[in-house]
């Protein structure tokens, strides 16, 4: 085995020392992500720029047994990018280039480091649109986004990262590389490996390189934020608007004690939050043709009295929209920091949203916590955020791992799993046999073996 100062030289040697950091400071940024408030050390951080550094390195881990944690942004919540099992962290910050914008066949190319935003209003640029957003596309890498299969508020219309890959370049470790397809709409050649590497979380192969199909970009785009005294009768609105036959482009909801930290975080206070609230759900609609949008929007707003909403606010302006989902994609961070540390991502067939958050509260009141609620109400995704007095962390926590294993038994009688988007990673392995028999998951292990004979990329995550 090696020691820790010939691992560190050994990498200087193959990218260059100053592509291979581990000072304090470095080992402690790269040894946290947005997951409750975790932290581990690796031995070193490499920072490849090309896909040759890539398969350099593999190489030489996989010959030495050393155990590599693969790096977006840090922005993931389920501690898939966490070096929990020591090791090195590969960084994908310094392969940040979107290679061609290809017009003609609407797909762009691009390396895993580009920050999620900056891809998208690179491809608005031309006309455009790479729908998934998730809240933290300002900052977050469209590798990870791959990586868990991110989706955002556009999902319920536009579907999630996997409706848009087409192909990938992948460094296997063993350092060899591979391409999974084809830059092609429709491939039925061998097995889906595409699919495959999409949403394993760095557990299988390294993604560096990414082609995503594109769409046009629409014209016009309009906002409401309608308020509702019962948070169930704001779950039930959500299932209703689809029956009537409308598709929205994003349709969130927000509960009450969500939206008043939140609003209070960052210096908005032109949202109604009286004490009669208990949620809000904004609600956007999207297309070419502005006077079927407003038609659109006015069937909505009518749909909605049904469900005793109140006043419902139309976001006049580009400047109201902004605001809007400023409040809506920051909600996270804000709870977070108000001591909510425990977020657990679920999902369920959408008409039964208003049992889940019915349940969730229950549980609370049972376990004495508290509990806020926000998320992709569209499509079912609810983001449940937990409050324990003395207990900020879930991971390895016995008094916390019966209220998750409660909460994610109540997801799964509704038909529902335990993510929707930010995949399993470290915090959520300890619950897949609730979703899943043994069989499934001995399937899933062969097929990380198959990859991963020696065990050495992301260990610890998923199973």
């Amino acid at each position: 085995m090696l020691s820790n100062e010939k691992i560190r030289e050994e990498l200087a040697n193959l990218v260059g020392s100053q592509n291979v950091l581990y000072n304090f400071e470095s080992l402690q940024r790269y040894g946290r992500d947005e997951t409750e408030n975790l932290f581990f050390e690796a031995v070193a951080v490499v920072l490849p720029h090309t896909t040759e550094d890539v398969s350099k390195i593999m190489k030489f881990c996989f010959s030495n047994s050393i155990v590599i944690t693969p790096r977006g942004a840090g922005t993931g919540l389920s501690g898939g990018a966490l070096p929990a099992s020591g090791g090195i962290v590969i960084s994908f910050e310094k392969m940040n280039s979107i290679i061609q914008i290809d017009e003609a066949n609407l797909q762009v190319t691009t390396e895993p480091g580009v920050i999620t935003e900056v891809l998208q209003n690179a491809v608005k640029e031309k006309g455009l649109f790479y729908p998934p957003d998730p809240s933290s596309r300002g900052s977050c890498f469209i590798g990870g986004n791959v990586s868990a299969n991110s989706g955002g508020p556009k999902a319920v219309k536009y579907g999630v990262v996997k409706d848009y890959v087409l192909n990938l370049e992948v460094v296997l470790p063993n350092g060899d590389i591979i391409i999974t397809g084809a830059n092609v709409l429709k491939n039925s050649t061998g097995y889906n490996l595409t699919q495959l590497m999409v949403g394993s979380e760095g557990t299988l192969g390294l993604i560096t390189k990414i082609v995503l199909k594109l769409i046009p970009l629409p014209k016009y785009d309009l906002l409401i934020l309608v308020p509702f005294n019962d948070v169930e009768k704001a779950g039930a609105a959500v299932s209703a608007i689809f029956r009537a036959g409308f598709m929205p482009s994003a349709l969130e909801l927000v509960e009450i004690n969500a939206l008043k930290i939140v609003s209070e975080y960052v210096g908005n206070n032109s949202i109604p939050v009286t004490d009669d609230i208990e949620a809000h759900l904004i609600i956007e609609v999207d297309g070419n043709n502005l006077e079927s949008l407003y038609s659109e929007i006015e069937s909505i707003s009518q749909l909605l009295q049904d469900f005793d909403c109140g006043e419902i606010f139309f976001a006049d302006n580009a400047s109201q929209k902004e605001e809007l989902w400023k409040l809506r994609r920051r909600t996270a961070e804000a709870v977070k920091i108000n001591g909510y540390t425990i977020e657990e991502d679920t999902v369920v067939p959408r008409a039964n949203l208003p049992q889940l958050i019915k349940g969730v509260k229950q549980l609370a009141l049972e376990n004495n916590f508290k509990v806020v609620c926000y998320g992709h109400a569209g499509d079912g995704n609810l983001h449940v955020r937990i409050k324990m007095d003395n207990n900020k962390n879930s991971l390895d926590n016995p008094e916390v791992i019966p209220v998750i294993r409660k909460l994610f038994t109540l997801v799964h009688s509704l038909g529902g799993t335990i993510s929707g988007e930010h995949g399993i990673g470290l915090i959520q392995k300890s619950y897949m046999d609730i979703v899943f028999n043994k069989a499934a998951i001995e399937i899933m292990k062969g097929i990380k073996c198959a990859f991963d004979p020696h065990n050495i990329l992301n260990p610890g995550k998923i199973f």
